[in-house]
C-alpha cells in the first residue's frame, strides 16, 4: 500500500495520527477563502517545492508519493492494469482556465492547463516513477469512486481476468470545488462532527491512496507479504436526489447487505465499519439508519473524515488502507469531536478516541452524490 494524506505521507506517519486521534483540518493556504463560510479544509503537509521549473500538479505529486512507497515495500509487484478513482482530475487547472476566459486573458499557460486536465495525467506521472507502463481505467463515479476502483480491481482478480492490479484513488482540493461545496452548504465552520447531534457539515480533504492487488496463490507463491485479504464487494444505486441520500438508509443498506453476502459472511462477523460519515445532516442520518437496522450497535463504527476531512473521490482508497491498518495492528480507529449522540439511531461510535480491538472483518463504507453506494470487505490475512 501506499498513502499520502492530511493525516501524513505514508503509512507510518498516516498509522501514528489514526492512533492519535490528531485533528488534521487547518486553515486554507493556498487560495483565498475570505468569501466563503468554510475556510478550513483537510491539506497534505507537503514541504514547499523550491526552484524555476515547472512543478508537478499536486494531484500528481500525491500519486508519485503513493506509488514510491507501493514500489518501496514490494519492488516485484507489476501491475497488469491501475484502476483508479477521481471525482475532479485536473480541476484546479480547468479553473485557471474557466478563470482567463471570464475575465478575457490570454495566457500562455492555456495549453498547459488544457494538457494537464486529463484525469489520466496523475496516473500517467505516478506510472514513470513506478517504472511501468500499463493500461489504465478511470472511475468517475462521485465519492463511491475511490472504493468502486478497489472493489473493481477485485472483481477483477477473483475473475480471473488479471493477476495483479495497481488500484485506488486520488483528489486535490480545489478552490472551484471548495466554493461549490460551500455554495451547497454542505460545508461547516465548524468541527467535523460525523455521527453527532450537533453535525453541521464537512470539509473538504485531499490525499491520494493505492493497493497492490494480486491473486492470493501468486503472492503467497512469490512470497509477498499480504496485509489482508478483500473479500466482499457491495453497490447500489437509490436514485433519489442529485446531491441527497434516500433518508430512508435503502442505498446504504444495500450496498452493505451485498458486501456482506458477496464475501459469505453474516453481519455478526464484521468487527469495525470504516463509515462515509460526512458529518452532513442528511448523509450521516440514511447511513446511521442503515447500519442500525443491519448491525444494531453491536459493531463499532467510526468516521475517519472527522480527522482529515472529505476527500472526494480518494476517500474510499484512502480509508480502504485505513481498513487494512486496523486489521494489521489491531486497533479501532477514532471518531473525533464526538459530543452528543443522536437520538435517531443507536450506533457504537469509536468516540475521541482510538483503542486496542481484536479486529479480523472490516466493511469501508463510501456513499456519494446521485445514490451511488459502495461498501468493500477486508478480512485478516490468513497464515
Amino acid at each position: 500500500m501506499g498513502v499520502v494524506s492530511p493525516l501524513g505521507i505514508g503509512l507510518a506517519e498516516t498509522l501514528a495520527s489514526l492512533r492519535s486521534a490528531r485533528d488534521c483540518v487547518s486553515d486554507i493556504d493556498s487560495f483565498d477563502t475570505s468569501k466563503c463560510r468554510s475556510k478550513r479544509a483537510g491539506q497534505v503537509p507537503f514541504p514547499k517545492l523550491s526552484g524555476k521549473g515547472r512543478q508537478p500538479h499536486p494531484a500528481s505529486l500525491m500519486m508519485m508519493k503513493a506509488v514510491r512507497e507501493v514500489v518501496d515495500h514490494d519492488p516485484h509487484f507489476q501491475p497488469e492494469l491501475m484502476v483508479i478513482g477521481t471525482t475532479s482530475g485536473g480541476m484546479s487547472f480547468g479553473e485557471q482556465f474557466y478563470r482567463s476566459q471570464v475575465l478575457q486573458k490570454r495566457d500562455r499557460r492555456q495549453a498547459q492547463w488544457l494538457s494537464n486536465y486529463s484525469p489520466q495525467k496523475a496516473v500517467l506521472d505516478a506510472m514513470v516513477i513506478g517504472g511501468f507502463s500499463v493500461p489504465s481505467q478511470i472511475i468517475a463515479n462521485a465519492c463511491a469512486s475511490g472504493s468502486n476502483a478497489v472493489g473493481h480491481a477485485f472483481r477483477l482478480v477473483r475473475s480471473g481476468s488479471y493477476k495483479r492490479i495497481l488500484c485506488g484513488g486520488y483528489d486535490a482540493i480545489s478552490e472551484l470545488v471548495h466554493v461549490g461545496f460551500d455554495s451547497l452548504q454542505a460545508s461547516t465552520q465548524d468541527k467535523v462532527r460525523p455521527f453527532d447531534k450537533n453535525r453541521s457539515g464537512l470539509v473538504l480533504g485531499e490525499g491520494a491512496a493505492l493497493l497492490a492487488i494480486e491473486d492470493w496463490d501468486l503472492a503467497e507463491a512469490r512470497g509477498a507479504n499480504i496485509l489482508a485479504e478483500i473479500i466482499g464487494y457491495g453497490i447500489s444505486t437509490d436514485n433519489h436526489h442529485l446531491t441527497q441520500p434516500h433518508p430512508s438508509g435503502i442505498g446504504p443498506e444495500l450496498a452493505m447487505k451485498r458486501g456482506i453476502k458477496d464475501a459469505g459472511v453474516l453481519p455478526e462477523a464484521i468487527d469495525y465499519i470504516n463509515a462515509h460519515g460526512t458529518a452532513t445532516t442528511f448523509n450521516d442520518a440514511s447511513e446511521g439508519r442503515a447500519i442500525e437496522r443491519l448491525f444494531g450497535n453491536r459493531v463499532p463504527v467510526s468516521s475517519t473524515k472527522s480527522m482529515m476531512g472529505h476527500s472526494l473521490g480518494a476517500a474510499g482508497a484512502i480509508e480502504a488502507i485505513f481498513s487494512v491498518l486496523s486489521i494489521q495492528h489491531q486497533f479501532l480507529p477514532p471518531n473525533i469531536n464526538y459530543v452528543e449522540p443522536d437520538d435517531a439511531w443507536k450506533l457504537n461510535v469509536v468516540a475521541n478516541h482510538s483503542c486496542p480491538a481484536r479486529v479480523r472483518k472490516v466493511i469501508s463504507n463510501s456513499f456519494g452524490f446521485g445514490g451511488t453506494n459502495a461498501s468493500v470487505v477486508f478480512q485478516e490475512a490468513a497464515r
